[in-house]
């Protein structure tokens, strides 16, 4: 027995001063253009949802899940927090989702009819480390508000683009951390208020100009 826990000490030693040379090497590229390999990933995949899973059993999801002012309240935040890395219906990619690795899931999509609202409320909740996916609730989200995005991740494969926009535009905006009166206080901008107007030193760099496509106003 003793003989064993030498050798198994041994190893897990030799394992770990291994991969501190690697480390040290500098050898592991960090880059987000460079996968991982596939064997890196499953592993690294299998590990958060073995994660999450544990965490998630206990979770009770409100007995109000489905209700449509969920579903209402949850659109506002999600186009205001969610869209550049989830997309909406019939938006396929976004600049900022084509550099960011691992790529955040598109949330529109029909394949995402079938959610899991304990897990989603998780992920919201506590975010995910080294992915881009933050913990919403470290920046003041309190879980009223968090329930609601979940609801709405719910029903977001089920539309169409117009379907979306609209239900948007009844949604109360950017809005949590107040859910009893939703009248925005507290420093949550209103996302349907008409734009303010920058003023003439901003207008020449509204182009966003950082390459050489041209798709309107945004140049790339």
């Amino acid at each position: 027995m003793n003989k064993f826990l030498i050798g198994a000490l041994a190893t897990l030693s030799v394992g770990a001063a291994t991969g501190g040379i690697v480390a040290a090497s500098g050898i592991v590229n960090v880059a987000a253009n460079e996968p991982h390999s596939p064997f890196v990933y499953q592993a690294l995949a299998f590990a958060r949802e073995r994660s999450i899973a544990s965490r998630v059993s206990d979770i009770k999801v409100p007995d109000d899940f489905a209700d449509p002012e969920r579903v209402r309240r949850g659109a506002g935040n999600y186009a205001a927090m969610c869209v550049n890395c989830h997309l909406t219906p019939e938006v396929t990619d976004s600049e900022i989702r084509k550099g960011l690795y691992p790529k955040p899931p598109n949330l529109s999509a029909k394949s995402e009819t079938s959610r899991n609202a304990a897990r989603d409320f998780w992920i919201i909740k506590n975010g995910i480390k080294a992915s881009g996916m933050p913990s919403w609730s470290s920046g003041g989200m309190e879980d009223a508000a968090i329930w609601d995005l979940a609801a709405f991740l719910q029903k977001m494969p089920l539309m169409a683009k117009a379907d979306y926009e609209q239900l948007v535009a009844a949604s109360d905006g950017h809005s949590h951390g107040g859910l009893a009166d939703h009248d925005h206080a507290g420093g949550h901008e209103d996302h349907h208020a008409e734009p303010v107007q920058p003023p003439p030193a901003a207008k020449a760099k509204k182009n966003h100009d950082h390459g050489s496509h041209d798709h309107g106003n945004h140049k790339h």
